[in-house]
């Protein structure tokens, strides 16, 4: 590793640190760590996964580079070295706290890369219908709506994982969710700048659509759910307000 800060996941399951292989070219080190018997699953080979379905997306994913398990003492370890990201991430925290200035075409090559994610075969899965049908109408209030479409996403589109010119990072997540998925996460981290939660649903035009309702209806509970354990408490009106328009475009209201 190199000296400089360490960068902590969520609840400090990760850690992530800049580092150099031995024979010196710039690579990111990020070791995750689980009980033993908790070890395996959709976010312990969500990296790998990732790599053999993706590639580098045409260089808008960075690229695994080298993967290695070990356990001791009842944890299991998991270290895995990526080539490293020059450009910082937009946004110190997944919720969007300042405006942001994109060139039109960073947009472009967002909607791009997610429309080829999308497209991707895969038997994993990042929203489970069951999980849908218990929290939309706990947190939203309506029946879980049906979706018309169900497509690969990252599942963690935030402003954390983005950078500029474009790299989508943390792809341990990702599985079939329904339509727009991707897009309504972002749409939900971006809530308190008017301006660029605009600009997300002019991209996205699946947002406000019949075919986009299930996959905003899933964030916007999953979103309030986090706010009832007391997470992203600054989204919480907003959400309250997304979630009284989508039980009116639902019919429900």
């Amino acid at each position: 590793m190199e000296p400089g800060a360490e960068f902590w996941g969520w609840a400090g399951r990760t850690v992530g640190a800049p580092a150099r292989t031995i024979t010196g070219a710039p690579v990111w080190l990020r070791l995750v760590s689980a009980p033993e018997d908790k070890a395996s699953g959709k976010l312990w080979d969500g990296a790998l996964d990732a790599q053999h379905a993706f590639g580098d997306l045409d260089g808008h994913r960075p690229v695994l580079l080298a993967a290695h398990d070990a356990v001791d003492g009842g944890t299991a370890y998991q270290a895995e070295l990526t080539a490293r990201v020059d450009e910082p991430v937009l946004s110190d925290d997944p919720i969007l706290r300042h405006d942001l200035q994109l060139p039109d075409s960073w947009w472009t090559d967002l909607a791009g890369t997610l429309e080829k994610v999308a497209a991707v075969s895969t038997n994993r899965v990042a929203v489970r219908q069951q999980y849908m049908d218990r929290a939309i109408s706990e947190f939203v209030g309506i029946p879980a709506p049906a979706s018309p479409c169900w497509t690969t996403a990252h599942s963690d589109v935030h402003w954390a994982n983005l950078c500029a010119p474009l790299r989508i990072l943390d792809w341990e997540g990702w599985g079939r969710a329904p339509e727009g998925f991707d897009a309504a996460t972002l749409y939900a981290y971006s809530l308190l700048q008017e301006d660029v939660a605009a600009r997300v649903r002019n991209v996205f035009t699946v947002l406000g659509s019949p075919a986009g309702l299930a996959a905003e209806a899933t964030v916007c509970a999953q979103l309030l759910q986090t706010v009832a354990r007391g997470d992203n408490l600054a989204l919480e009106g907003r959400l309250k307000q997304w979630g009284r328009e989508l039980r009116y475009r639902s019919g429900d209201c």
